[in-house]
């Protein structure tokens, strides 16, 4: 933390006025002279977003950030933070981190005339330049921009035309920060006029007072799509003063989700040491999400939060944690069978059609869980053909032929490691099948692949599949599955 100086001592240093908008353009052109990546975390917006708000912030504009929800929005936003020096130098108790150099309230006005060079300066920190708020229909002009406090005014005796009555709204308190409005088609018409001023001339109108007050903000507005149709909108001459308008997007692919999932799941260091979680789940995990985007049970103008795959790592986690207090093992690795325990991170994420309402939330996770481990199969595995002619072999004829002459196959949630494996090891033509088209996959994997197999045939209609609160048994279709209480 720096130490507080005197306006005199700061302009012998190598301190350089700025505004926050050309203080963000040096910087990030500093980041990207020195190689350095110009916002970090942000996967998949290399090619596109990225690019965007470089020019954006080189251009000094006001940035629109439209996606739909789970889209790395208020991310990008509090990102540009990195972009901001450390420390920046204000008249010492200013409510609106006035420049010593530039002061705009009459607080710092009058200390500046009465102590000159001797003017305390106080520092602060790039972590306390950022404010957010989150649009809301209460949302009125005195939240965003000031009132005139009566309190004050009696108590310092004042009347109310001296500008030190004025309390201060958050957005003259965040004078030479980043200021971010979500949601702003939430915001009411009356509000967002409010802001014309602001944003194009920095003038401030307080219930009568016409102060000329050049506020320095770097506005970040963000926006879904789907609430110019449903909530509001945002006022065309709002529009016409934000200077650029940047579409947001969900991962284009596998790799990409994976590293957003595996970047903001809240795990442990325990759970990371104590829980496999193999490369073909992961990319399971994220499949579920892309099948839901192109679901016909899915509202698609919704979207699909990256917060569905998130929470859903965090729920297969918990599955496998209770896994270990259970058996009291050390170690597991994460299932097929574990994947039911997604479903309540799926129904809460996902906003369903008249048709996904007729099928029930829980059943269309369900459907999605299937869609998904049907399209990770195809890539591994050669396609299930829905009619067998007689005579004709096919990849699964073995092991369908396993579930006609034998038992019943039980995998249970509780197995230990060793039992679960010693169940599906028990399947010679799954064994084979499974070194044939997918031999070079580590052990692990390979155990995956052979629920993956099961789980295709039963989605396939090849085998009967039954779920209790315990197990998942599967049998052949002209089988009887019983759930005993023994």
């Amino acid at each position: 933390m720096k130490k507080e100086t005197t306006f005199g001592e700061l302009k012998k240093s190598d301190y350089t006025e700025r505004t926050i908008s050309v203080e963000l353009k040096q910087n990030l052109v500093a980041r990207i002279k020195s190689k350095q990546p110009a916002f970090e975390g942000l996967w998949g917006y290399d090619d596109t977003v990225v690019p965007q708000l470089k020019k954006a912030i080189l251009a000094g504009h006001h940035i629109n950030l439209l996606g739909l929800r789970g889209q790395a929005k208020t991310r990008i936003a509090r990102n540009m933070v990195q972009l901001l020096d450390e420390y920046m130098p204000i008249v010492k108790g200013s409510e609106i981190n006035d420049s010593p150099y530039s002061p705009i309230s009459k607080f710092a006005k009058d200390m500046l005339a009465e102590l000159g060079d001797k003017t305390p300066i106080s520092w602060v920190h790039r972590a306390d330049r950022f404010f957010e708020k989150l649009s809301t229909p209460d949302v009125n002009v005195s939240d965003l921009i000031g009132d005139i406090d009566p309190i004050k005014a009696a108590t310092l005796k004042l009347p109310y035309s001296d500008e030190r009555v004025l309390h201060y709204g958050m957005i003259p308190r965040a004078n030479r920060c980043i200021f971010v409005l979500n949601e702003l088609p939430d915001l009411q018409a009356r509000i967002q006029v409010a802001l014309f001023n602001i944003l194009q001339e920095g003038d401030v109108q307080i219930r009568g007072f016409q102060l000329r007050m050049p506020l320095d903000i770097q506005f970040i507005f963000t926006a879904n799509p789907e609430d110019y149709t449903n909530r509001g909108s945002i006022v065309t001459p709002l529009k016409d003063r934000i200077g650029s308008q940047i579409f947001t997007h969900y991962p284009k692919s596998i790799e990409l989700a994976k590293r957003i999932t595996e970047q903001e799941a809240k795990l442990s260091d325990d759970d990371r040491k104590n829980i496999a979680v193999n490369e073909l789940a992961k990319d399971l995990l994220e499949q579920v999400a892309f099948e839901a985007r192109d679901s016909e049970y899915v509202d698609a103008k919704s979207g699909v939060s990256a917060r569905l795959t998130i929470s859903a790592m965090e729920n297969l986690i918990a599955a496998a944690n209770l896994r270990l207090i259970e058996t009291n093992e050390e170690k597991t690795a994460i299932r097929l069978v574990d994947f039911m325990s997604i479903i309540p991170s799926i129904t809460g994420k996902i906003e369903l059609v008249y048709e996904g309402e007729q099928e029930g939330a829980t059943e269309v996770a369900k459907m999605l869980i299937d869609k998904a481990v049907t399209t990770e199969f195809e890539k591994l595995f050669p396609p299930i053909p829905n009619l067998e002619k007689a005579g004709i072999k096919t990849p699964y004829t073995d092991i369908i032929t396993w579930f006609d002459s034998s038992d019943m196959l039980e995998l249970n949630y509780t197995d230990t490691d060793a039992e679960f494996k010693e169940s599906l090891l028990s399947i010679k033509p799954l064994v084979d099948l499974v070194e044939e088209y997918a031999g070079k996959r580590n052990a692990a994997e390979k155990l995956f692949c052979m629920e993956l197999v099961l789980w295709s045939l039963a989605v396939g209609n090849k085998l009967d599949i039954t779920e209790s609160d315990k197990a998942f048994q599967f049998d052949s279709m002209g089988g009887q599955l019983f759930f005993g209480d023994n």
